[in-house]
């Protein structure tokens, strides 16, 4: 019974960790560039879209192919960067352990 009363408490505490873990990860940005730094993408590590700048020398309305595939990867770099940071950051709270149902 003691042992499981200890179980009982590390799961508290590890849940409670994962939970400010991920509320300080939703405010965390990352970004991410293309085009040779002409498009930057800012996003939050839970995949909120915060930013985009683009260098006025990429717009070019002979070229907005260009311009749309420069914006996708940067918005798509953004948000895989973001959620491999989450992953990475929570996959250090339950290092090692094998919970049933868990996948982070």
């Amino acid at each position: 019974m003691a042992n499981m009363m200890k179980m009982m408490k590390q799961a508290q505490a590890m849940q409670a960790k994962m939970t400010q873990m991920q509320d300080e990860l939703s405010q965390r940005e990352v970004e991410f560039t293309s085009g040779g730094g002409m498009v930057t993408a800012r996003a939050t590590c839970d995949g909120t879209l915060k930013a985009i700048q683009i260098d006025p020398k990429v717009v070019d309305p002979d070229d907005v192919d260009m311009l749309q595939d420069l914006v996708f990867t940067a918005v798509s770099g953004a948000l895989k960067l973001g959620r491999e940071t989450m992953s990475e950051e929570m996959g250090e709270i339950t290092k090692g352990l094998n919970i049933p149902g868990m996948s982070l």
